[in-house]
């Protein structure tokens, strides 16, 4: 699809920053390469969808992937950083697509349904299972300041989210949720979500060290 952009929400993946609710049981350094594989998974997911442009929105200094344009996340709370990614990667008439990197289960094929949705609907939400959301994309994507007055990783977050899209008027289209990758026993949920081999599932397979040592 021409007229559209994938932003890919990324933390450059340095022990002790990234994925820290991994710890216990797995150390910071394996933390830090799951969080890589993830990321290098959903660079590869993003890459083969329909997108007209892919931008990676990062803190930290990760590159940008080639054929990728890259801008570095701006402002404090999470909800500011997420309205000014939408702000700053900001193109006329180009529909925009927001996700993080915790979702390494998601396709291409999900990410393309984003996009066409946004031909007939003014915005669409993925749900994450844990209350938040793990996609947003809006046809104007100045709608993303409703994000600043929302307080982020809560349980509400997801349903805070599309009330005050729709209290904008906008009509929303509910993508199918997924979970995302917090603690342990999420990521060992999710890699048995992935192609068996993903870099993901091997990065778990070495980084967990058993499920018997996973506790929610």
């Amino acid at each position: 699809m021409t007229g559209s952009q994938i932003l890919l929400m990324a933390k450059t993946p340095v022990p002790g920053r990234v994925k820290t609710r991994l710890c216990p049981p797995c150390t910071p350094g394996q933390a830090a390469r799951i969080a890589a594989a993830a990321l290098a998974d959903t660079v590869d997911t993003v890459s083969a969808s329909t997108a007209g442009t892919r931008i990676l929105v990062v803190d930290g200094d990760h590159p940008a992937p080639p054929g990728w344009a890259r801008v570095a996340q701006r402002g404090g709370a999470l909800g500011d950083r997420l309205a000014n990614a939408f702000d700053d990667t900001r193109v006329p008439g180009t529909a925009t697509v927001l996700i993080g990197m915790d979702t390494p289960q998601l396709t291409a094929g999900r990410l393309d349904t984003a996009l066409r949705r946004l031909a007939d609907v003014d915005a669409v939400l993925g749900p994450a299972e844990d209350g938040g959301w793990w996609a947003l994309g809006l046809r104007d994507p100045g709608h993303a300041e409703v994000l600043r007055a929302i307080p982020t990783s809560t349980p509400a977050t997801g349903e805070q989210t599309l009330a005050a899209l729709r209290r904008h008027g906008l009509r929303v289209h509910l993508l199918s949720p997924l979970r995302d990758v917090d603690t342990a026993a999420d990521a060992l949920a999710v890699a048995a979500m992935c192609p068996p081999g993903s870099r993901f599932v091997r990065a778990v397979a070495g980084g967990v060290p058993s499920p018997a040592a996973v506790v929610r």
